[in-house]
This record gives C-alpha cells, structure tokens and sequence, in this order.
C-alpha cells in the first residue's frame, strides 16, 4: 500500500462511481454494500499503509508516491503525488475511521430517505476527495481536495433540494468558501512566481533556506490563512457552516464537525515552516481563532435549534484550533482536531438519534424528558458533553488546556497579547460548558414538551446508529489521556520529525513550567466547572422558565443572541444588496447600453447595404459607368 497511496482514495471514488451509476436501479442492499464496502476498504488500506510507514521510517521522514509529472515548464513543476508523513498519518486515521462510523450510522438514520443512493454516492466522493486533500504532496494538490469537498458540501447541503432553505444553504456555503478559495489560489501563485514549486517540502525549504523578504511570506500566509478561514469558518467567513445544518444529521456530523472544517487547520499547521518564519501572520491567526472562539459562544447560548447549537459549538471549538496553531503550538491544534473530531462526530450524530426519536423535530423547546426514553443516546451524548465542556480526565480537557496553557506562555509574542488571548479563549471555555449543559438539561431532563404523538413514536435508534455513538463516546472519554497525557505526549513525539529547524522564531513545542501548567490546569477545570453549575442552576430545574426570564431582563441581549448578533443581517445590508443593486445597473444600464449600441450599429450597416443594393443593376453599362467615375474621382483626388 505504501507505493500505492492513490488507492486509498480511489476505493470511496469508486463507490461513488458504482451508486452514482447503478444505485437508483439496483437497490439499497446494494447502494448500503457498495458504501460502506467503499469507506472500510479506503480505512483498512490506510491503516495498512501507515503500519507500513512505520515500519519502514520509524524517524518520520517523508514518503512520497509519484503518479506521475503533471506540470514541467521552464523552472515550474508540479507532480500528482501523495505523501505520507506523521501529520498525514494522523489526519488519515480521523478521517477514514470516523468516516467509516458515520457512514455506518447513516444506514440506519437515512434507511427511509428519498434519494439513498445518491445520499451514499456523494458521501463516498466527500470521503475520496478529503482523502485527496491530506495525501497530496502539494498545494496544487490539496487545492484538488479542497475544491472537491467544496464541492460534496454543497452536494450534501443543499440535499434536500424540494425544500427553499436547504439549496439556498448550499448556494451560501459554495459562494462563501470562494472567497477563500481566492486567497488559496493567489497564495499558490506567489509560490509558483518567487518559489518555482508548490511542494510541500520543497517550498518548506526554501523559506527555511533563509532569503525570502519577510513581506512575501507574510503574504502568502495571510491569503493561505483566508482560505483556511473560509473552509474552517472563522470571521468573517464563518456564516455558512450554522446554515449548514440544513443537510442530513451525519453529513454534518462527518463535514461539518470531523473532517472538512478542520481542513484549515490541517493546512496551516502543515504550512508551519512558513508561518514561523511570519510572526505577524501568527498573531493575526491567533486573534481571529479567539474572536470567533468568543463570538460563536455567545450566539449558541441561545439558540433552539439542537443542530445549531452544535454548529456554533463547531465554530467556536475552530476557533480553539486556531489559537493552538497561532500562537506556535501546532500540536496543540493538531491534538483539538483529533479529540474534537470524536465528541463532536458523537454530539451530532446523538443530535440525529433524538431527532430521529422526536420524528424530525429539531427544536429543543419541543423536547424534554428524554433521558429515560433514549438511554444510550443520552449517556454518549452526556460522555461527548462532558468532553467538550473540558473537564478531567476525558479528551477535551487535554486538548483545551495544552492550546490555553501555550498560549498564556508563549515567549515570543507580547505579554499583553498572550493575555488577551487566554482571556478570550478561558471566556469561551465557560461560554462552551454553559450552553452544551444547557441543550443536555433542555432536551433530556424535565417533563415533554412535544405532541402527544411524538411521545407515542420516542423509541431508541437502531444498533447502526448507537454502535457509532458507543465508539466515539469511549473515544472522546479516553482518547485525550492516550494521545496527549502531560510530560508524555504521544502525539508531541510523533509529530515532531514534521516542523523543520528554524531559528529565532516560534518553535512548534516551547517548555511551560510545571507550576504554571498545573495552576491553568486547575483555573481552566475551575472555569469549565462553574459553567456546568450555571446551567444546572438555570436549566435543570426551571428549563425554559430560566431563558424567559433571561429574555426579560435583557431583551437586547437575548434578540442580539438569538438573532446572531444581526451579522447575516449586516452582511446583506453592506455586501449582497448593494452587489445586487450594482449588478442590476449593470443589467438595466450599461449591458442596455452596450446592446442598444450594438444594435444601432448592425442597423446602420444594414441599412448601408440596402442603399449599396440598388447599384447592384446587373446591367454591364452601368457598372463600366460607375467605374469610369471612380477613375474620374481617384485622377481628382490625386491631382
């Protein structure tokens, strides 16, 4: 498998090649096969390849599989290679396992959908073209990848496309993700222009090589950081992924939590060499990452929707990444991908669960009471809950304090900034423990608050939906503690061999002093703690009550919340309107303008030739007249 990488992505292709074609005409038997057959082959082959790897570079170097030389002219090259090295590893593991899991949970959430196999033929493309996006040795690439999953997301988002808000969803999320995919591009022609290749390693090289104007790099990371911010949702690009939930509950779960959001991050951290040779850059990704981690915190205290309340998690959790790797710790952000993609995969997927018990319904005023109705789906969600709300020993914890703990003591940034940065992130940590106990107490505690016949259909989902659940619950309890238990951090070790030495700029790992480690340890344990004991306080009793009451003492607070804090609003009223009123004069009057013009034009010409017809006599004297005359005429003129 090692010389073979392109087939680890080629298996989920195909399944997407056979449902496409045959499963409408074949079946759901068929259809389940061929997709689940697909995305456990692409997970077994990779595990395959990484033992190989292992076996045959136990230092970590870099392994490349040439396909073959796609551009060569002049000084530029660009080959169609993959690679793999310990953070493709990585993100291969994620990627397929937990895509294995949720394509398994979709059997049985999807089993009485309309449009099954095309649902497990774009999930399947979705799962090829990620696979693609980490493999590939190169910007140019990933950039296929990233334009692939682009595209599955709008595939999958806008599914259900009978409905008006699900392809306007799709349409947002595609138009949004364009912005950023132009900075990717110019980024990638800088490299071409002033590097002569897009390599991973070779453009690592050179930048470490020295001699590279600090503007240049600085540049370049801020326009790769613009793509980053538009696939992985951080201000101002981030207002497509809420919209998003409008797809089926496991392609949010599988695209919008695990994989496809975290491909910025992926891409900054694999771009390290460069962003550490461009300190501004980094406190430019660390600011934006804590903004967004704060901001979208905010807005999911008080949203109703279950899905939406996870989709803001997502963002704000993104955010967590992004001061991770922006602050120089690169495996702390790695390390929030990894556990963020187990208790975020199981906190959707148990979203679906009870929605598939609440018989579609969504909106967690409607629910209540379901903790006895739904026990596994309650436990695992309450496992992913407490994992995500950082508290010891289960995997957010871990992955959370290591970002805030790197960020309070980074010695290269100003003491001022570091604390600006801890203080917005410990804010969302709290913000995050508050608003997810909230949906726990909201949804599973209390008395129902649905219609009597949804109460009469509340049963537990099938074992293909709460065995992926079961999984990712014990995952996101002690995933954390195996990768990344401080003093010995496995993933640290792994990880190494992929930051290259540079001096005198933010290395990928720096020392913190045990005291310090174990005083934020406690504060951030402290603050998740006090989060939880906030909505207990609120929620577990009074449930709705409490949010009543908070609406009538702050009515401009909880509408700015529960509204988004008006940023949709904002943007069309700035952006999309006055675009469409441009593009309307445009229409209306300068493209008016050009045709009428044009058609001025072509009657002129028209008419010209009517005159010039009635010279056309046919009559030989006549012509020989009309040449003499012209003779006449050029004698005139030439005299």
């Amino acid at each position: 498998m090692l010389n073979t990488l392109w087939l680890i992505p080629l298996l989920p292709f195909a399944g997407f090649l056979l449902n496409g074609l045959f499963g409408k005409r074949l079946g759901k038997g068929f259809v389940t096969a061929v997709a689940l057959l697909a995305s456990l082959g692409a997970a077994i082959a990779g595990t395959i390849a990484v033992v190989q790897y292992h076996a045959a570079y136990p230092s970590g170097e870099r392994h490349v599989d040439l396909v073959y030389n796609w551009i060569a002219s002049g000084s530029v090259k660009a080959d169609l290679a993959f690679q793999l090295d310990p953070l493709s590893v990585v993100m291969l593991m994620v990627v397929t396992w937990v895509g294995f899991l949720i394509h398994l949970y979709s059997v049985g959430y999807m089993a009485h959908e309309h449009g099954y196999g095309r649902y497990f033929a774009y999930l399947n493309l979705f799962l090829s073209e990620m696979l693609v996006l980490i493999l590939g040795s190169s910007y140019l690439v990933m950039f296929i990848g990233w334009e692939g999953v682009g595209l599955c997301s709008y595939l999958l988002i806008g599914f259900y496309y009978e409905t008006d808000y699900a392809p306007a969803a799709g349409k947002k999320a595609f138009v949004v993700n364009r912005i950023g995919d132009f900075g990717f591009l110019i980024a990638m022609f800088l490299m071409f222009a002033y590097f002569g290749s897009v390599d991973f390693a070779k453009v690592s090289q050179i930048a470490a090589g020295g001699g590279i104007e600090h503007w240049l790099l600085t540049a370049i990371c801020l326009l790769l950081f613009l793509g980053a911010c538009g696939k992985s949702a951080q201000i101002p690009l981030y207002v497509w992924l809420p919209d998003a939930m409008a797809g089926p509950t496991p392609v949010s779960a599988l695209i919008h939590a695990a994989t496809m959001v975290t491909a910025g991050v992926y891409m900054v951290v694999r771009s390290n060499a460069l962003y550490r040779l461009a300190p501004n850059a980094m406190m430019v990704v660390a600011l934006i990452g804590a903004l967004t981690a704060l901001f979208a915190a905010t807005i999911g205290i008080r949203q109703w929707d279950i899905k939406k309340v996870l989709a803001y998690s997502t963002v704000s959790q993104l955010g967590f990444m992004f001061i991770g790797v922006g602050v120089g710790a690169f495996t702390a952000g790695i390390f929030h991908l990894v556990t963020h993609a187990f208790f975020k995969a199981c906190l959707f997927l148990g979203s679906g669960s009870v929605i598939h018990a609440m018989s579609g319904e969504q909106d967690m005023r409607k629910m209540g009471g379901l903790k006895s109705k739904i026990p596994i789906t309650y436990w695992t969600f309450l496992i992913a809950t407490i994992a995500i709300a950082g508290i010891p020993p289960l995997a957010g914890f871990f992955s959370k304090d290591e970002i805030l703990a790197s960020a309070l003591a980074n010695p290269y940034f100003p003491q001022w900034f570091n604390a600006l940065i801890w203080i917005l992130g410990t804010l969302a940590a709290f913000c995050t423990a508050f608003y997810m106990f909230r949906l726990v107490y909201l949804t599973f505690f209390g008395s129902f608050r649905g219609t009597h016949e949804q109460e009469h259909h509340l049963h537990e989902s099938p074992w293909t939906m709460t065995l992926p659940l079961i999984v990712l619950a014990t995952l996101s309890a002690v995933g954390g503690a195996i990768l990344g238990w401080p003093h010995r951090h496995f993933l640290a070790a792994w990880l190494h061999p992929i930051f290259p030495e540079i001096g005198g700029v933010p290395e990928a790992q720096y020392e913190i002093s045990p005291n310090l480690e174990y005083g934020l340890m406690f504060v951030s344990t402290a603050i998740a703690a006090l989060g939880i004991w906030a909505a207990y306080a609120r929620f577990y009793k009074r449930g709705l009550a409490a949010d009543e009451q908070f609406a009538a003492k702050m009515p401009a607070v909880a509408n700015g919340m529960e509204n988004k804090w008006y940023v949709d609003e904002l943007y069309a009223a700035t952006i999309v309107r006055p675009l469409e009123g441009f593009s309307q004069f445009l229409w209306r009057g300068i493209d008016a303008l050009i045709d009428g013009l044009l058609a001025l034009l072509g009657y002129v010409v028209a008419a010209i030739g009517d005159l010039l017809r009635f010279f056309q006599t046919g009559n030989v004297r006549n012509y020989a007249l009309m040449f003499f005359l012209g003779v006449i005429v050029f004698v005139w003129v030439l005299a």
